[in-house]
């Protein structure tokens, strides 16, 4: 039997999508997809065609508590799709789709781990104890969701992307004897920027590649001494067409984010063959670091665990060799087919159920 399921999320972003196409590519699924916008105000992404399942509902948004909370119409229709999948919670049109439109209707639920404030976003959490299903992007996402809202079903099924560009992009040879840290993101706080520029600065033998949206940098910069800014390069914001070229320039991938949901640039990291640094505020690196085979996890907010970790590579690069090749070898099991087939399967029971 072949399964109708629509997809609504909020922007065609290039990850998404790359699992979107692999899933419409599955025999056994009709895909649709609906955005609430082509593209956010503050956007890395180009706007690109899109493809003959994907459409974006007209309508705007306004700003709510710091979010954008969206409003749309033409909406899908509730007998378009034997399976809604919504990528959405915080809009109008995700709260109008989930208590009233799709009231009868089989919807799943699929989003990073949630957050712990209460107010407004508890009632707009409520009509997840109605879903089908619950599908966590991340194994800690899982455990939060099923211990929050019981009754749904329950799926683990991460972002994928297509790791290949990553895999073939050929490997930058060392200028000179130093380490290269990669840091690819926003340049904020929340990402832990200030935490890895405190730690890189007591650090010898090591260089630091910046890439990212510059954000709040120039004030976190500042501080630092004319010799440790010499061995930053601050490369800018990049497409994800461009991103291989420059996650190869690397030797370890770093991620110090005091919360991060889930943190796709991890699954490109090991698609590179990069060992992993990641604080345990990062959803991926619960599923993707396995500890002192391809990498390790420190203290969210602990500058102390993050210099002890970058100092051990330092020191160790028969470490650094063995973490880069077992990363490398999980990056086929982090493909958007893999995904889609996971997709495929958890369909399969919510329609069962």
């Amino acid at each position: 039997m072949t399964i109708r399921a629509t997809f609504v999320s909020v922007v065609p972003s290039p990850y998404q999508r790359d699992l979107f196409r692999a899933l419409s590519e599955q025999p056994e699924i009709t895909l649709s997809v609906c955005y609430l916008e082509a593209s956010a105000p503050d956007s890395p992404w180009p706007e690109k065609p899109l493809a003959p399942y994907e459409r974006i509902m007209p309508g705007f948004w306004f700003p709510l508590r710091g979010a954008r909370c969206h409003l749309n119409w033409r909406l899908p229709s509730a007998e378009s799709a034997d399976v809604f999948v919504l990528n959405t919670l915080m809009s109008v049109t995700a709260q109008s789709l989930m208590r009233v439109r799709l009231r009868r209707r089989r919807w799943v639920f699929w989003g990073e781990q949630l957050g712990h404030r209460a107010g407004v976003l508890g009632v707009l959490r409520r009509p997840l104890h109605e879903a089908a299903a619950i599908a966590a992007i991340g194994t800690a996402a899982q455990r939060d969701y099923h211990a929050r809202f019981p009754e749904p079903q329950s799926f683990c099924i991460p972002y994928y992307c297509d790791l290949q560009p990553f895999i073939a992009a050929p490997k930058t040879p060392r200028r000179d004897g130093d380490l290269v840290f990669l840091f690819c993101g926003q340049m904020i706080a929340r990402k832990g920027v200030d935490l890895l520029l405190t730690a890189f600065a007591s650090l010898q033998g090591a260089r630091l590649l910046l890439v990212g949206r510059e954000a709040d940098l120039p004030g976190m910069l500042a501080p630092l001494p004319e010799s440790v800014r010499a061995k930053i390069t601050y490369a800018g914001f990049h497409s994800p067409e461009e991103l291989p070229g420059l996650f190869a320039q690397a030797d370890v991938f770093v991620l110090p984010s005091r919360h991060d949901g889930w943190g796709v640039v991890v699954n490109q990291a090991i698609g590179a063959g990069l060992p992993l640094l990641c604080s345990d505020g990062v959803g991926a690196a619960n599923d993707l670091i396995e500890t002192g085979v391809n990498g390790v996890r420190f203290r969210a907010g602990d500058v102390g665990s993050l210099t002890d970790a970058m100092q051990r590579l330092i020191e160790r690069p028969d470490l650094v060799e063995s973490w880069a090749a077992a990363s490398r070898a999980k990056a086929p099991d982090w493909q958007p087919e893999v995904g889609a087939r996971k997709w495929v399967e958890a369909l399969r029971e919510v329609l069962a159920a």
